[in-house]
């Protein structure tokens, strides 16, 4: 097969016969309601192919609007003389673009002019919509700040991979990343720290933990998160917040130590788990509400991450106020205290027309009425969640953490877990077997995970994103697996990544595609 395309389409026919050719005279025509698409595709093609590519009434690929297919679904035609794509809106017609952008030489990656190429299109047909509605990519910007023309190289990268979430990571103990009217602190304190601990993390917790005593920090002003939603919204690719609430908030208590339960801290700069957590005062609560305020001025998607995993209790059992909250509320415990201050919350999003979602911690004390559910710890949580009649996004750490090892430790940049290679990520399934009709019906999709502990520049979070997330695409787009994807497609497609300047992982066969 010559034509390798990532992810797999459901559906293609290579039809043979001369190729159509990308030439001075090509134009591209569409229909009104997915014109953007066509332009996307003159803009995108460009830079290498130096062909203006204009829109026009009378183009030899044409977009046209087809309602009998799906929301996601898109149909491409090539022949000699013309391409044809269909699709029902714009999100189908996005898709076609990069399967049309595949099927040139890798070249057409290239940042700039390539002369001496012919642009040539070979002859198919091809039919093709996801599995799964949401398919992801977390990116951890509260650890290692990642500069914002890095998040937008990123939100380029998991389109051509047809990924359709982007999980932004914004708010940690180690730095608070997004600036709120009001708060001014939580940029100016919050955003930076004395330093990083370096190598591996031991446990337990320390507040002072040895480090390099390099300031490291950062944050993206609301012109740089608009930034980022157009962008991605552009791309077909809709954002996800997260803030971390009540655990994981141990640079917005340095900022403001009135959140807090009484012990001053400093921004953290050593990994783990933190003691330090949210209080559980009517003021913290409406912090938090005054936040995620400004985050639903910012980020129109229906869901808001908000943590809600790994809150030590500890603070809780020794403040008088939590325990007096306790009494008041007539809560069991201070697991019961963590759902009571995740339903305020929860409340709070709904009555802004919103959705909540977190990490499967949110489970214990009883989840709150109409909160997702991200599953982390295994697929348990997620099983539990659907059969309680939650949705559910699946993001098993054995699966899909790609902070994890790719290879053998010894020749492997420092990484957080164990190994997580290319084969492991091909077995993944994102539904888990034994669920009912009912059950399956909850499993929104899944995402791969980027925690950026070790990950202290952008050139190394796409080596340890790159080629997995290749492999994930293909896994979560849905085509069932035909054993000669890493084999046979891959490495085609990495000189793709090759012509983008992607600093990815080599093959262990040792092909950079």
């Amino acid at each position: 097969m010559s034509v390798r395309l990532v992810p797999r389409p459901s559906a293609c026919l290579e039809l043979g016969g001369a190729p159509f050719v990308l030439s001075p005279s090509t134009t591209i025509s569409a229909d009104a309601e997915i014109e953007d698409a066509a332009r996307l595709l003159g803009e995108l093609l460009r830079p290498a192919t130096g062909l203006s590519l204009d829109v026009d009434d009378s183009g030899s690929i044409r977009f046209s609007v087809d309602r009998t297919l799906g929301v996601e679904e898109y149909v491409v035609v090539v022949e000699t003389q013309r391409i044809l794509v269909r699709a029902s809106g714009r999100l189908g017609a996005l898709h076609a673009v990069q399967t049309i952008r595949q099927l040139l030489p890798a070249e057409v990656y290239a940042p700039t002019l390539q002369a001496g190429i012919t642009w040539a299109v070979p002859n198919v047909h091809i039919e093709d919509q996801p599995s799964l509605g949401w398919r992801g990519a977390h990116l951890d910007t509260g650890r290692h700040f990642m500069p914002p023309a890095f998040v937008h190289r990123f939100i380029d990268l998991i389109a051509l991979h047809k990924f359709n979430r982007l999980h932004l990571h914004l708010t940690e103990d180690q730095g608070w990343r997004i600036e709120i009217p009001g708060y001014p602190r939580l940029t100016e304190v919050g955003a930076w720290r004395e330093g990083t601990v370096r190598g591996r993390h031991v446990d337990p917790w320390s507040d002072d933990p040895p480090h390099d005593g390099i300031p490291h920090g950062g944050f993206y002003t609301r012109a740089d998160l608009e930034g980022f939603v157009s962008h991605a919204a552009r791309l077909g690719i809709e954002i996800l917040p997260e803030i971390e609430m009540p655990g994981h908030a141990q640079a917005a208590i340095a900022a403001y130590p009135w959140l807090g339960n009484g012990t001053p801290v400093r921004v953290a700069r050593g990994w783990g788990v933190s003691p330090h957590v949210f209080s559980v005062s009517d003021e913290t609560l409406g912090f938090c509400r005054d936040v995620l305020e400004f985050v639903f001025d910012i980020f129109p998607f229906e869901f808001v991450h908000l943590g809600a995993d790994e809150c030590p209790k500890e603070e809780w059992q020794a403040s008088p106020e939590a325990q007096r909250r306790i009494r008041e509320e007539e809560l069991g415990d201070e697991d019961e205290l963590q759902s009571w201050f995740l339903g305020q919350i929860t409340a709070f999003v709904h009555s802004r027309g919103r959705r909540v979602i977190g990490w499967d911690e949110i489970l214990e004390g009883g989840l709150p009425p109409g909160a997702a559910v991200m599953s982390w710890r295994g697929e348990e949580g997620g099983i539990l969640a659907s059969r309680l009649g939650h949705d559910v996004v699946m993001a098993p750490q054995e699966s899909t953490y790609f902070d994890y090892y790719q290879g053998p430790a010894e020749i492997e940049p420092l990484a957080h877990g164990p190994l997580l290679d290319l084969a492991a990520i091909r077995a993944y399934h994102p539904v888990p077997a034994g669920l009912s009709e009912e059950q399956r019906a909850h499993i929104l999709g899944s995402q791969f995970q980027l925690w950026s502990e070790y990950l202290t520049t952008p050139g190394q979070v796409e080596y340890m994103a790159f080629p997995r997330a290749c492999v994930f695409a293909d896994v979560v787009w849905g085509t069932p697996d035909n054993g000669q994807f890493i084999a046979d497609t891959l490495p085609a497609h990495l000189e793709r990544l090759s012509q983008l300047g992607v600093s990815f992982r080599p093959l262990d066969d040792g092909r950079a595609g």
